[in-house]
Protein backbone atom coordinates (compact mmCIF):
# COMPACT_ATOMS: atom_id res chain seq x y z
CA UNK A 1 0.00 0.00 0.00
CA UNK A 2 2.69 2.42 0.97
CA UNK A 3 4.44 1.77 -2.32
CA UNK A 4 1.33 2.79 -4.28
CA UNK A 5 0.92 5.95 -2.25
CA UNK A 6 4.55 6.92 -2.88
CA UNK A 7 4.31 6.18 -6.61
CA UNK A 8 1.27 8.41 -7.22
CA UNK A 9 2.91 11.60 -5.87
CA UNK A 10 6.09 10.80 -7.82
CA UNK A 11 4.07 10.44 -11.02
CA UNK A 12 2.28 13.71 -10.33
CA UNK A 13 5.60 15.52 -9.75
CA UNK A 14 7.04 14.02 -12.95
CA UNK A 15 3.96 15.08 -14.94
CA UNK A 16 4.12 18.64 -13.59
CA UNK A 17 7.86 18.82 -14.35
CA UNK A 18 7.27 17.56 -17.88
CA UNK A 19 4.47 20.08 -18.48
CA UNK A 20 6.68 22.91 -17.21
CA UNK A 21 9.55 21.83 -19.46
CA UNK A 22 7.23 21.68 -22.48
CA UNK A 23 5.82 25.12 -21.69
CA UNK A 24 9.33 26.60 -21.52
CA UNK A 25 10.30 24.90 -24.77
CA UNK A 26 7.21 26.24 -26.58
CA UNK A 27 7.78 29.71 -25.17
CA UNK A 28 11.40 29.58 -26.29
CA UNK A 29 10.46 28.51 -29.80
CA UNK A 30 7.82 31.21 -30.02
CA UNK A 31 10.37 33.87 -29.14
CA UNK A 32 12.82 32.68 -31.77
CA UNK A 33 10.11 32.60 -34.42
CA UNK A 34 9.15 36.18 -33.62
CA UNK A 35 12.74 37.34 -33.92
CA UNK A 36 13.19 35.48 -37.19
CA UNK A 37 10.07 37.15 -38.61
CA UNK A 38 11.30 40.54 -37.52
CA UNK A 39 14.74 40.02 -39.06
CA UNK A 40 13.41 38.72 -42.36
CA UNK A 41 10.65 41.28 -42.52
CA UNK A 42 12.98 44.25 -41.94
CA UNK A 43 15.18 43.59 -44.93
CA UNK A 44 12.52 43.73 -47.67
CA UNK A 45 10.61 46.62 -46.12
CA UNK A 46 13.55 49.01 -46.29
CA UNK A 47 14.13 48.58 -50.01
CA UNK A 48 10.41 48.88 -50.74
CA UNK A 49 10.32 52.23 -48.94
CA UNK A 50 13.57 53.22 -50.61
CA UNK A 51 12.12 52.36 -53.99
CA UNK A 52 9.32 54.84 -53.52
CA UNK A 53 11.72 57.65 -52.75
CA UNK A 54 14.69 56.78 -54.94
CA UNK A 55 14.26 55.07 -58.26
CA UNK A 56 17.83 53.72 -58.34
CA UNK A 57 17.58 51.55 -55.21
CA UNK A 58 17.22 47.78 -55.41
CA UNK A 59 16.44 45.20 -52.76
CA UNK A 60 20.16 44.89 -52.03
CA UNK A 61 20.54 48.68 -51.80
CA UNK A 62 22.83 48.79 -54.81
CA UNK A 63 22.66 51.33 -57.59
CA UNK A 64 21.22 50.17 -60.89
CA UNK A 65 22.22 51.74 -64.18
CA UNK A 66 18.94 53.19 -65.46
CA UNK A 67 20.49 53.46 -68.95
CA UNK A 68 21.18 49.71 -69.12
CA UNK A 69 18.61 47.91 -71.24
CA UNK A 70 18.58 44.11 -71.13
CA UNK A 71 15.08 43.93 -72.57
CA UNK A 72 12.07 46.07 -73.39
CA UNK A 73 8.61 44.52 -73.30
CA UNK A 74 5.20 45.95 -74.03
CA UNK A 75 2.26 45.73 -71.68
CA UNK A 76 -1.37 46.77 -71.93
CA UNK A 77 -2.61 50.29 -72.60
CA UNK A 78 0.71 51.86 -73.54
CA UNK A 79 2.80 50.51 -70.66
CA UNK A 80 6.40 49.55 -71.41
CA UNK A 81 8.83 47.77 -69.10
CA UNK A 82 12.58 48.14 -69.50
CA UNK A 83 14.62 45.56 -67.59
CA UNK A 84 17.88 47.14 -66.39
CA UNK A 85 19.51 44.29 -64.49
CA UNK A 86 19.15 40.60 -63.63
CA UNK A 87 21.79 39.93 -60.99
CA UNK A 88 22.73 36.74 -59.16
CA UNK A 89 23.64 37.54 -55.56
CA UNK A 90 25.76 35.56 -53.11
CA UNK A 91 22.75 35.01 -50.82
CA UNK A 92 21.24 32.49 -53.25
CA UNK A 93 18.75 34.74 -55.00
CA UNK A 94 18.34 36.77 -58.19
CA UNK A 95 17.27 40.41 -58.24
CA UNK A 96 15.47 41.75 -61.29
CA UNK A 97 15.45 45.56 -61.57
CA UNK A 98 13.27 47.35 -64.10
CA UNK A 99 11.47 50.57 -64.96
CA UNK A 100 7.82 50.63 -65.99
CA UNK A 101 6.88 53.58 -68.21
CA UNK A 102 3.43 54.86 -69.04
CA UNK A 103 3.58 55.84 -72.71
CA UNK A 104 -0.21 55.88 -72.99
CA UNK A 105 -2.61 58.81 -72.59
CA UNK A 106 -4.35 57.72 -69.38
CA UNK A 107 -3.51 56.91 -65.77
CA UNK A 108 -2.47 53.26 -65.31
CA UNK A 109 -2.91 51.16 -62.18
CA UNK A 110 -0.54 48.51 -60.77
CA UNK A 111 -3.39 46.35 -59.45
CA UNK A 112 -2.93 43.39 -61.82
CA UNK A 113 0.82 42.96 -61.22
CA UNK A 114 0.31 41.36 -57.80
CA UNK A 115 -0.83 38.13 -59.46
CA UNK A 116 -3.92 36.03 -58.83
CA UNK A 117 -3.18 34.27 -55.52
CA UNK A 118 -5.59 35.88 -53.05
CA UNK A 119 -3.21 35.50 -50.07
CA UNK A 120 -0.35 37.13 -51.99
CA UNK A 121 -2.54 39.96 -53.29
CA UNK A 122 -3.90 40.62 -49.77
CA UNK A 123 -0.39 40.79 -48.26
CA UNK A 124 1.11 42.76 -51.15
CA UNK A 125 -1.41 45.17 -52.68
CA UNK A 126 -0.26 47.19 -55.69
CA UNK A 127 2.99 45.27 -55.97
CA UNK A 128 4.90 43.26 -58.57
CA UNK A 129 4.51 40.02 -56.56
CA UNK A 130 2.98 38.22 -59.54
CA UNK A 131 6.25 38.12 -61.47
CA UNK A 132 7.86 34.75 -62.32
CA UNK A 133 11.14 33.43 -63.72
CA UNK A 134 11.26 30.27 -65.82
CA UNK A 135 14.39 28.16 -66.16
CA UNK A 136 13.63 26.37 -69.43
CA UNK A 137 16.67 24.11 -69.20
CA UNK A 138 15.94 23.02 -65.62
CA UNK A 139 12.18 23.05 -66.34
CA UNK A 140 11.40 25.06 -63.21
CA UNK A 141 9.29 28.12 -62.47
CA UNK A 142 10.42 30.52 -59.72
CA UNK A 143 8.09 32.87 -57.83
CA UNK A 144 8.97 36.09 -56.01
CA UNK A 145 10.41 35.35 -52.57
CA UNK A 146 8.27 36.08 -49.50
CA UNK A 147 9.07 36.57 -45.84
CA UNK A 148 7.38 34.66 -43.02
CA UNK A 149 4.49 37.16 -42.97
CA UNK A 150 3.76 36.58 -46.67
CA UNK A 151 5.21 39.93 -47.79
CA UNK A 152 7.05 39.76 -51.08
CA UNK A 153 10.67 40.72 -51.53
CA UNK A 154 9.65 43.16 -54.21
CA UNK A 155 8.35 46.67 -54.76
CA UNK A 156 4.98 47.22 -53.06
CA UNK A 157 2.54 50.09 -52.57
CA UNK A 158 2.81 51.31 -56.15
CA UNK A 159 0.59 54.25 -56.94
CA UNK A 160 -1.09 54.87 -60.29
CA UNK A 161 1.33 55.90 -63.04
CA UNK A 162 0.53 59.17 -64.75
CA UNK A 163 1.00 59.55 -68.54
CA UNK A 164 4.67 60.12 -69.54
CA UNK A 165 5.81 59.04 -66.04
CA UNK A 166 7.69 55.94 -64.90
CA UNK A 167 8.31 53.90 -61.76
CA UNK A 168 11.28 51.73 -60.78
CA UNK A 169 10.60 48.23 -59.47
CA UNK A 170 12.57 45.25 -58.19
CA UNK A 171 11.78 41.59 -57.53
CA UNK A 172 13.86 38.90 -55.81
CA UNK A 173 13.64 35.21 -56.76
CA UNK A 174 15.36 32.03 -55.61
CA UNK A 175 18.41 31.55 -57.81
CA UNK A 176 18.39 28.74 -60.36
CA UNK A 177 21.57 26.59 -60.59
CA UNK A 178 24.78 28.36 -61.59
CA UNK A 179 24.68 26.52 -64.90
CA UNK A 180 21.53 28.46 -65.82
CA UNK A 181 22.59 31.70 -67.49
CA UNK A 182 19.28 32.74 -69.09
CA UNK A 183 15.69 32.82 -67.83
CA UNK A 184 12.30 33.87 -69.12
CA UNK A 185 10.76 36.69 -67.08
CA UNK A 186 7.04 37.39 -66.91
CA UNK A 187 5.01 40.08 -65.14
CA UNK A 188 1.20 39.94 -65.52
CA UNK A 189 -0.10 42.08 -68.43
CA UNK A 190 3.40 42.24 -70.02
CA UNK A 191 4.98 40.07 -72.71
CA UNK A 192 7.59 37.48 -71.70
CA UNK A 193 11.26 38.47 -71.98
CA UNK A 194 14.35 36.24 -72.18
CA UNK A 195 17.00 37.66 -69.87
CA UNK A 196 20.68 36.90 -69.31
CA UNK A 197 21.79 36.61 -65.68
CA UNK A 198 24.82 38.55 -64.52
CA UNK A 199 26.96 37.99 -61.42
Amino acid sequence: MSIRRTTKPQRAVAAVSLAAALALTVAGCGGDGGEAKETQGSSPSKPADGDKGAASDTAAGENVDQNAKLAEVNGRDGLVMVVNEVKRDSGGFITVSAVIKNEGDGIRSAGQWSGTESAVVAANPNSVAGATLIDKVGKKRYYVLRDTDGRCLCTTGLSAIQPAKSVSVFMQFPAPPNTTTEVDFTLPTFATASLKISG
